[in-house]
C-alpha cells in the first residue's frame, strides 16, 4: 500500500487534485481507515507499503462454492470457495444489485497480493463476516491484473480522497457503480481505535438506508470532478520551445537530490528498481557527453552504475535462481518482498544491457542474462507464453497449514554447511550468512524477527579480495560460487514452490519481448570465451531472439483478431473477456519495433504498424491530444484516464510517444508526419506534468527531448539474412548505447521486405537496390539528409557509429 507522503511517488496524477482541494470536495459520513497500523507479527509491517503482494491457491474445504468457480482468474479461482456470495464484475451483479437496491462492495486484489490473501483469511472465510455482505450487499470480486482499467476508477477515487492507496482495495459502490466510500485492507474487528471490517459494513448499511441521496450525490460528484481532472487535453498542438530540454534537465536533477550515494538507487527504504529512473540518467547522460560536458555526463552514469551494482549484490536479486524481486523493505537493496513479477524482469534486462553496452563491463551482461534464464526456465508456457509473476509466500515444509513470506529463498547455516561441505565457508563469507541470521543491515529488515536464525543472500565482499584471501585465481574463486549456487539450487528445487500465476499479459509480454529481442544482438559484444556460471547457463545470443519471436507468436495467434485487428488483454486457458487497454498495444509496439530492429523479420513492424492504427482509433484523443487507457466502450468503466506517471511500469503515453518517434523515423513522407504530429500533440498534453513534476514522468522527459533531435541517426543494413556478416553487421549496429538510433535491416532478394519499402520509404528501397552485392553485406550511417559511404565489415561499421557526429544534439 501507499503512504500519503509517498503519493508523488506512486500517483502524482492525483496530486494536482489534492493541490486544489477546493475543486474537489465531496462530502463523506466518515473516513474508514486507509493504512492501518503496523499488524502485529508475524506479518512484516513493510509489506503494507506497496504493489502489494502474496498469496496462493491454497487449499480450503469445499464447502462452499460461488460463481468465481466458472472463471479463469488464479485470484477469483483462489476465493471460488468463499461463503461469501462473490461475483465477478459484470452486468449480473448490477442487475442484482438494482432488484435488490442494494449497495455494492467491490472488493480487488490480485494472486499474489500477501494482504489480499490476510484479508480473505480474517474476513471472507469468516461465516460470519459473509452473513453480512451477503444479506447487505452484493459482493464483486475483480483481478486488478484482469481488469486495470476498473481498477483504476476505484483506485484513484481512493487515493485522491484519502491520499494514499493500495490492494486489497476495499470500496462500496452505489447499483449505477458510482463510489460510496473506501479503503484498502480492513482487520475484522476493532483495533487500533480504528473500526473493523464488519463494523464498517454496519456502518455504510446504516449510510445507505437513512442518508442514500447524500452519499450518491457525492460519489457522482466525485467521478465527475476526477473525470475532468484525469483527462487533460491540449488546444496547443505541440510542446513550447525548451520544454523539452529544461524537463529532462529537471528530472535528473531532482532524481540526483534524492540518489542514495551510500547504497545506490533513488530515494529511500523501501526501495523499488524503478527503471525508467535508469533510462532517464542514461539518456541525459549521453546527451551530455554529446555536448561536451563529460564531467557532469560521468557524475550521472556513475549513479546508476553504482545502483544497479548494489541491487545486483542485494538480496532483491535472486542469486540462486536467476531474476528480481518486487522490491526491498530496506534501504540497503537486502530483504525484499520475494514476489517476483514479470513486468520488473523485462524492464530490468533492458537496463543492464544499456550499462553494458556503455560499460563492456560483463558485470552487467552477466545480470542481463541471469534475469533471461530465469524467465526461460520458470516462467515461459509451451507454447512460448510468458507468465505473470511468482508468489512471495510459500509453504515452509511439505504438508504446512500456512505459507510464509519468503520460505522458498531463505536459508539456515546449518542448511549451507550441509549442502556445501568444504566450500561453506567461503561461500557463507561472501554472502553474508551468519548463524543468527543475517536480516541486521538496518532496523528496517526485519523489524519483527520473522526471519531470525535465516538468512537472505547478499553479497558484501568483493571477489578479487576473496580471491586472494582464499588463494586462488577470481576465475577460480567466481566458479566455486557456481558451483555452490547450483547445489543450493537442486536443494531448493525440492522445496514447496510458491504459487506462480500463469495469467499472460499483453502488455508484460511486450516488455519481455523487447527485452528478449535487444539481448539477442547487444550479447554479442561480449569479450570472446566469457565464462558464465550458475544461475546464467550461457545461452548463445541468438536464441533469446527465437524465444522473443515465440512470445510474439502465441501473442497473435491467441490475443488477436485478425479482422478486427484488436488485442485482448490477458490469457488463461482462453483470451480473457477483457479487451487490450492503451498499455497492451503500447507496450507490444514497443516491443514489436525491437524484435524487428534487433533482426526479426518485416512482419513484425508490419504488424506494430497495423496495432499502431488500432491503438489511434481506439484510444486517441483526436482533438485533445494523448491517448486514453480504455476504449470507453465498456460503460461500466466509469473513467477514461490519460496516465501520465512513468512508475513501476512506464505510462502508454510516454511509451506510445517514443513507438511514434520512431516509426516517424522508419517510414517516410505523410505518414511519417502523422506518426509526428500525434507525438507532439501528446506530449504537449503532459506540458505542465514535464514543467512542474519532471521526476514522476521520466520516460516522458526522454520522449520529449527525441522529438527535439533534429536528425535522427539511420542505421541501414543490406544484404541476405543467410549470411553469417548480415548478423555480425545488426549487432555491430546496436554495439553501442544510442537512443536516438534507428536500424533498418533489408535482404533485396526478399520480396515482401522490398514491397513494403518500396511503399513506405521509397529511399530505403532504392539504397538496398544501390548497395547490394551477392554474398556481401553493406551497412550505411544516414544522418541529417546524408549518408555515410557504404562499409562493407561490421568492425568499420562500429568504428564509423563510434565517431562522435559534429551534429549530434
Amino acid at each position: 500500500m501507499l503512504h500519503s507522503s509517498n503519493l508523488l511517488h506512486s500517483s502524482p496524477l492525483l496530486y494536482r487534485l489534492l493541490l486544489h482541494p477546493t475543486k474537489f470536495k465531496p462530502r463523506f459520513l466518515f473516513y474508514p481507515p486507509l493504512i492501518p497500523p503496523p499488524p502485529p507479527p508475524p506479518f512484516h509491517p513493510l509489506k503494507l507499503f506497496s504493489m502489494a503482494t502474496s498469496s496462493s491457491s491454497h487449499s480450503h474445504s469445499h464447502k462452499y462454492t460461488n460463481r468465481l468457480a466458472s472463471e479463469q482468474s488464479p485470484y477469483l479461482l483462489q476465493h471460488a470457495h468463499n461463503p461469501v456470495d462473490w461475483y465477478p464484475w459484470g452486468e449480473e451483479a448490477f442487475s442484482e444489485a438494482r432488484r435488490r437496491d442494494a449497495p455494492i462492495f467491490l472488493s480487488i486484489g490480485y494472486s499474489t497480493c500477501h494482504w489480499c490473501h490476510v484479508m480473505e483469511v480474517e474476513s471472507f472465510e469468516d461465516e460470519g463476516v459473509a452473513k453480512l455482505l451477503n444479506d447487505w450487499f452484493v459482493s464483486i470480486k475483480v483481478d486488478r491484473e484482469e481488469r486495470p482499467d476498473v481498477d483504476k476508477v476505484y483506485m484513484t477515487y481512493v487515493q485522491a480522497l484519502y491520499g494514499g492507496g493500495g490492494w486489497p482495495l476495499s470500496v462500496f459502490l452505489s447499483p449505477d457503480l458510482k463510489p460510496l466510500m473506501g479503503g484498502t485492507y480492513f482487520p475484522p474487528d476493532d483495533k487500533y481505535g480504528r473500526p473493523g471490517f464488519k463494523t464498517i459494513l454496519r456502518k455504510v448499511k446504516v449510510a445507505w438506508d437513512s442518508k442514500r441521496d447524500m452519499l450518491v450525490k457525492s460519489g457522482a460528484s466525485a467521478i465527475e470532478q476526477l473525470s475532468e481532472a484525469l483527462s487533460a487535453s491540449s488546444v496547443s498542438d505541440k510542446l513550447p520551445d525548451g520544454v523539452s530540454d529544461e524537463a529532462l534537465g529537471l528530472c535528473s536533477e531532482q532524481l540526483s537530490g534524492s540518489y542514495d550515494s551510500k547504497y545506490g538507487g533513488f530515494g529511500s527504504a523501501p526501495k523499488f528498481p524503478r527503471p525508467v529512473e535508469i533510462n532517464l540518467m542514461l539518456y541525459h547522460s549521453q546527451k551530455l557527453e554529446d555536448t561536451g560536458k563529460a564531467g557532469e555526463a560521468n557524475r550521472s552514469q556513475k549513479m546508476v552504475f553504482f545502483s544497479l551494482q548494489c541491487m545486483a549484490k542485494g538480496g532483491i536479486h535472486d542469486h540462486i535462481g536467476g531474476g528480481f524481486h518486487r522490491y526491498s523493505v530496506d534501504e540497503c537493496w537486502h530483504v525484499p518482498h520475494f514476489e517476483k513479477m514479470l513486468y520488473d524482469q523485462g524492464q530490468l534486462v533492458n537496463v543492464y544491457l544499456d550499462a553494458f553496452s556503455i560499460t563492456k563491463d560483463t558485470f552487467y551482461s552477466c545480470i542481463a542474462r541471469d534475469i533471461l534464464d530465469y524467465l526461460r526456465r520458470d516462467m515461459i508456457g509451451p507454447e512460448g507464453e510468458i507468465f505473470s509473476a511468482e508468489d512471495a509466500d510459500s509453504a515452509e515444509f511439505e504438508g504446512a497449514t500456512r505459507k510464509k513470506e519468503g520460505a522458498f529463498y531463505i536459508w539456515t547455516t546449518v542448511e549451507v554447511e550441509e549442502i556445501l561441505g568444504d566450500h561453506a565457508a567461503l561461500f557463507k563469507e561472501h554472502y553474508y550468512i551468519k548463524q543468527p541470521g543475517n536480516c541486521d543491515l538496518s532496523k528496517m529488515s526485519d523489524s519483527h524477527n520473522e526471519f531470525k536464525g535465516k538468512n537472505v543472500l547478499i553479497e558484501r565482499k568483493d571477489a578479487s579480495e576473496m580471491a586472494s584471501k582464499y588463494g586462488m585465481s577470481v576465475e577460480t574463486y567466481q566458479e566455486i560460487l557456481g558451483v555452490c549456487r547450483r547445489k543450493l539450487f537442486e536443494v531448493r528445487s525440492r522445496r514447496s514452490r510458491p504459487h506462480l500465476d500463469d495469467k499472460v499479459i499483453v502488455s508484460w509480454n511486450g516488455l519481455a519481448i523487447s527485452s528478449l529481442a535487444r539481448a539477442s544482438k547487444i550479447l554479442k559484444s561480449e569479450v570472446e570465451g566469457t565464462k558464465f556460471n550458475f544461475p546464467v547457463v550461457g545461452t548463445e545470443p541468438k536464441e533469446y531472439l527465437a524465444i522473443a519471436e515465440k512470445a510474439a507468436f502465441f501473442i497473435r495467434k491467441q490475443l488477436y483478431n485478425m479482422e478486427t485487428h484488436r488485442l485482448y488483454h490477458s490469457f488463461r486457458n482462453s483470451p480473457s473477456k477483457a479487451p487490450g487497454f492503451l498499455d497492451d498495444y503500447a507496450f507490444l509496439i514497443a516491443g514489436l519495433l525491437d524484435l524487428y530492429e534487433f533482426g526479426g523479420g518485416i512482419s513484425w513492424l508490419l504488424w506494430a504498424i497495423e496495432l499502431q492504427e488500432t491503438q489511434d482509433a481506439l484510444f486517441l484523443d483526436k482533438d485533445g491530444g494523448g491517448y486514453f487507457n480504455n476504449t470507453g466502450e465498456d460503460t461500466s468503466v466509469l473513467l477514461r484516464v490519460k496516465e501520465d506517471h512513468d512508475g513501476a511500469e512506464p505510462s502508454g503515453n510516454s511509451v506510445s510517444a517514443i513507438n511514434l518517434i520512431r516509426l516517424a523515423s522508419m517510414v517516410s513522407g505523410s505518414k511519417a508526419e502523422h506518426y509526428k504530429r500525434n507525438a507532439e500533440h501528446l506530449l504537449a498534453v503532459f506540458e505542465n506534468r514535464l514543467k512542474d513534476m519532471a521526476m514522476a514522468v521520466p520516460l516522458m522527459c526522454c520522449a520529449a527531448d527525441m522529438l527535439c533531435v533534429p536528425s535522427r541517426k539511420q542505421v541501414v543494413v543490406v544484404g541476405e539474412r543467410t549470411c553469417e556478416e548480415f548478423e555480425s553487421m545488426l549487432a555491430a549496429a546496436h554495439a553501442l548505447y544510442d537512443p536516438n538510433r534507428t536500424v533498418i535491416h533489408i535482404d533485396p532478394n526478399n520480396k515482401e521486405e522490398m514491397e513494403f519499402w518500396e511503399v513506405n520509404n521509397s529511399n530505403i528501397a532504392l539504397m538496398a537496390k544501390n548497395n547490394y552485392t551477392t554474398n556481401k553485406t553493406v551497412a550505411l550511417v544516414c544522418q541529417n539528409f546524408t549518408c555515410s559511404p557504404p562499409v562493407t565489415d561490421h568492425s568499420s561499421l562500429e568504428a564509423l557509429l563510434s565517431k562522435k557526429s559534429s551534429s549530434s544534439p
